[in-house]
């Protein structure tokens, strides 16, 4: 929080995001090995080092308004990389659940729409399908034509698939989703009661 001249610090929201991410974000030494290996950092108004200290200092609206918390990847290089142990990626994870929560939208609308196809891509066909990925995306934002050019040079070069691979990790990846909403359902309960 901003007041005149100074941040006051508050203390309840980095033990909010600790009690929900299982996290100790207090332990964090600012080394900024996360960030070094975060193959989006670059796309970030705020690093995941960023992102760690704003949540010691209490800086809640800075980090929840953020279109960090919904381009992190989740790729895990960040939590591999922590001498700490700390698993950055769950606790960013943890600020887009408190953003819903609150029901706050991300600052961008194609952050949120972009976030969800990705997911549900990864739930879907067990990896990423870019393609399909990038043709829902552009039909649900409305940019129908946007990057099309890129397509036909991509098909050629073999880097795009006009059909996701069949290999199987669907039904599986269904499963972990169905799991991991099983958990968080129960954390929820025993949260709240």
């Amino acid at each position: 929080m901003l007041t005149k001249d100074r941040i006051v610090p508050s203390t309840e929201f980095c033990q909010q995001v600790e009690a929900l991410s299982g996290q100790k974000v207090t332990r964090c030494n600012q080394c900024g090995k996360c960030t070094a290996g975060c193959p989006a950092a670059y796309t970030m108004d705020l690093g995941p080092r960023q992102v760690m200290r704003a949540i010691q200092l209490g800086l809640k609206e800075e980090v929840m308004v953020s279109p960090t918390i919904w381009i992190c990847l989740f790729c895990q290089t960040c939590s591999a990389r922590c001498p700490m142990g700390i698993d950055v990626a769950r606790t960013i994870e943890s600020l887009c659940l408190m953003t819903e929560a609150e029901y706050r939208k991300p600052p961008q609308k194609e952050i949120e729409l972009f976030h969800r196809l990705f997911v549900d891509s990864i739930q879907r066909h067990g990896h990423l399908w870019e393609l399909g990925l990038g043709g829902l995306y552009n039909l649900r934002s409305g940019h129908l034509l946007d990057n099309i050019s890129f397509v036909p040079k991509m098909l050629q070069k073999g880097k795009l698939r006009l059909l996701p691979p069949r290999t199987g990790r669907g039904a599986r990846m269904r499963d972990i989703f169905a799991r991991a909403r099983e958990v968080e359902a129960t954390r929820l309960k025993k949260r709240g009661g």
